[in-house]
């Protein structure tokens, strides 16, 4: 079995996660993790599959079939590092170029961004325009946690940062 990671778009429409899945499922792959999502009427799919080699070619004919549907994929194999992972909630009010600050100030400190998911929202109370991200990342060092947070609440007095690690 061969590993690969796989993103697809598309314009978003009833069961085209199916006809995926359906995909994967008649070439004998397995659909280890995915992350899913509908942003502005285009379907946005990350899936890490794994693949019997003999199979590949012919899942990826059947995947580039569906219409309308965009797709790249990469050979990946098994991480082996044992970093230690939090997960973080950060909400600042809203403004061009934080997600670049965020990024900055995280890769300055050799810490790996395993995932982030951002929105836009306005408050609730007062209608301000607000940034919320919730991301995971992966750190080597015992003193990273303390930096990392140091770091972040430098962008501004209106960052609140939570560790929301279990």
């Amino acid at each position: 079995m061969l590993r690969y990671l796989v993103t697809l778009q598309a314009k978003d429409r009833e069961g085209l996660v199916e006809q995926i899945a359906h995909a994967v499922s008649r070439h004998g792959g397995n659909w280890l993790d995915s992350e899913l999502r509908h942003i502005d009427g285009i379907f946005a799919a990350i899936l890490l599959l794994e693949v019997p080699a003999g199979q590949w070619d012919e899942l990826i004919e059947s995947l580039e079939l569906l219409e309308g549907v965009a797709l790249t994929y990469s050979k990946t194999s098994k991480p082996q590092a044992k970093n230690k992972h939090a997960s973080y909630s950060l909400v600042a009010y809203d403004r061009p170029g934080l997600v670049h600050e965020i990024s900055n100030k995280i890769s300055a400190l050799g810490i790996n961004i395993e995932h982030m998911s951002t929105r836009y929202e306005s408050a609730s109370h007062t209608g301000i325009a607000l940034f919320r991200a919730d991301f995971n990342v992966s750190m080597k060092g015992d003193h990273d946690e303390e930096q990392l947070t140091q770091a972040l609440h430098s962008i501004g007095d209106d960052v609140v940062l939570d560790n929301v690690s279990v």
